[in-house]
């Protein structure tokens, strides 16, 4: 059966309200839509962060979107590459990670004593909740300005700039006449809100090297990273 889309959330703990307003500059109207955009499901109630997060992932490119725009000659391929990287699960994890968020999301015990709260996949989906339940309650513009602050540190360091590590891992091995780089996923590891995937990748001839990450994709790049630095 569908939810029932119109149950009250739990109310909004003091101390993320104060974070919220000092986050984004006014304290919360709406503050049921922040307390949704907080909640895991683990927390068994009948609204989470999915939905916001849903919204805030398209408000959030399109932020990125008229700030690379706005700030680069560059050709749409090159502005695809920093998009990318710069809405990337890593990179909101990143953002949330700097900006205190894991102490305010609402976990379930078993989900919080997984470690939930560091995961890169729950940190980086309630940060783009966040900036959902933003343009819910202020619009665009408020959204667009907030990013623009959170996002400051990523963009000015030159995040996405550089070859993404597996089409540059790609790139080595057709240039010194390899065969392609295979990934094979070693182990997956934990419950489904904090699971670690170990991933190796191999270039035949050359050698092999492994990581770990939050997703599977994650711990491909990782892999590649460690194999550029370990051989090219």
């Amino acid at each position: 059966m569908e939810p029932d889309r119109g149950h009250v959330l739990s109310a909004l703990a003091p101390e993320a309200s104060a974070f919220i307003a000092a986050l984004t500059g006014a304290a919360p109207a709406r503050p049921e839509i922040w307390a949704e955009a907080l909640t895991h499901g683990s927390m068994g109630e009948p609204r989470d962060y999915q939905r916001l997060e849903f919204l805030g992932d398209r408000v959030l490119g399109l932020a990125i979107a008229d700030w690379l725009h706005e700030k680069s000659d560059a050709a749409e391929g090159k502005l695809s590459q920093r998009l990318n990287a710069l809405v990337s699960r890593e990179t909101c994890a990143d953002v949330a990670r700097t900006i205190g968020l894991a102490g305010h999301i609402r976990l379930g015990k078993q989900a919080r004593d997984d470690g939930g709260a560091q995961s890169d996949n729950i940190l980086g989906d309630v940060m783009e909740a966040l900036i959902g339940a933003l343009f819910v309650e202020r619009g665009f513009e408020a959204a667009r300005k907030f990013v623009r602050k959170a996002w400051e540190k990523p963009m000015l360091s030159g995040t996405g700039q550089r070859k993404h590590p597996k089409a540059a891992l790609q790139e080595w091995a057709a240039g010194n006449r390899r065969k392609p780089p295979v990934y094979t996923l070693v182990s997956r590891e934990g419950p489904d809100h904090a699971a670690t995937f170990t991933v190796s990748v191999e270039v035949k001839g050359v050698g092999e090297a492994s990581a770990r990450g939050s997703s599977k994709q994650e711990a491909e790049t990782a892999a590649a990273r460690a194999f550029m630095q370990a051989y090219a």
